[in-house]
């Protein structure tokens, strides 16, 4: 049964069994963001870690796009001597987008992106903060940020080298070009695309919920900041990780299933 949990008009928040499906809300904008909708989508966050039922999260938009970055109506740039002070996207970003990709980004379950329809600017940012993404055909990514004189934030700077590598990075950068879902899966922007993004998406979020949750975190822990260790650092915290994953139950209940040949049941413990 499907179990809808309040949060805002501009986030809704949806359980699905252990799957919460998360919905960014203002179609008639894109979905761009608000600092109201970035402290309901906190708030999601937040409740998600606490809730231990829940192993797996998806991420989508409503209408026709997944996300437009930030909602430009919401800066001041009206005449007058503190006009530069009030259009700055400075205090947008330590209130609002920052602290939404940590959350995200550090979630405690794994995390999977519907992308419906365009992700642009920091919209791009948030799809990738996800641990996967699926798009639509349709879907489109586009770093916009060079054509009204800024650079890519909400992490973007660094998740597009992470995801495309230096020279496809800064051609999306510089060049504010769109790219489509079939080209960025092949560049390996993202995971898959399907004419049901969504559907595909808690598809993929139901069966990583039936895994060791702690695994799959741990996971994406070693593999985002593989590129930033060395190699020797690596080693280390693979031991630290296995060492700790070691004595959980996830771990015993995986071999015993896999000597007994049965089906584990894992519990994200």
């Amino acid at each position: 049964m499907n179990t809808f949990i309040p949060a805002s008009d501009e986030i809704l928040f949806e359980r699905r069994g252990a799957v919460a499906l998360v919905t960014l809300n203002r179609p008639q904008a894109l979905n761009s963001f608000t600092l109201s909708m970035h402290r309901a989508l906190q708030q999601v966050l937040a409740e998600v870690e606490r809730d231990a039922s829940v192993r797996a999260l998806v991420l989508t938009g409503a209408g026709r796009g997944f996300c437009a970055g930030l909602d430009l109506s919401v800066l001041d740039f009206s005449p007058g001597p503190d006009r530069l002070q009030r259009i700055s996207p400075g205090p947008v970003l330590d209130e609002g987008f920052n602290p939404t990709a940590k959350a995200l980004m550090n979630l405690r379950v794994p995390t999977v992106a519907a992308v419906n329809g365009v992700a642009a600017g920091a919209g791009v940012s948030l799809a990738l903060t996800c641990d996967l993404a699926i798009a639509a055909p349709t879907a489109s990514f586009v770093q916009a940020f060079s054509k009204i004189g800024l650079i890519p934030d909400a992490g973007g700077s660094w998740l597009t080298v992470e995801r495309l590598g230096l020279a496809r990075a800064m051609g999306m950068a510089m060049l504010g070009d769109k790219l489509g879902a079939d080209q960025a899966k092949a560049w390996g922007l993202i995971w898959d695309v399907a004419d049901d993004p969504l559907a595909a998406a808690l598809a993929l979020a139901e069966r990583l919920a039936a895994m060791p949750t702690r695994a799959l975190v741990a996971t994406r822990h070693l593999l985002r900041g593989a590129l930033q260790r060395s190699f020797e650092a690596q080693l280390d915290a693979e031991r630290e990780l296995q060492t700790a994953l070691g004595r959980t139950h996830d771990y015993a209940e995986g071999v015993t299933a896999f000597l007994e040949k049965r089906t584990p049941q894992f519990r994200g413990q």
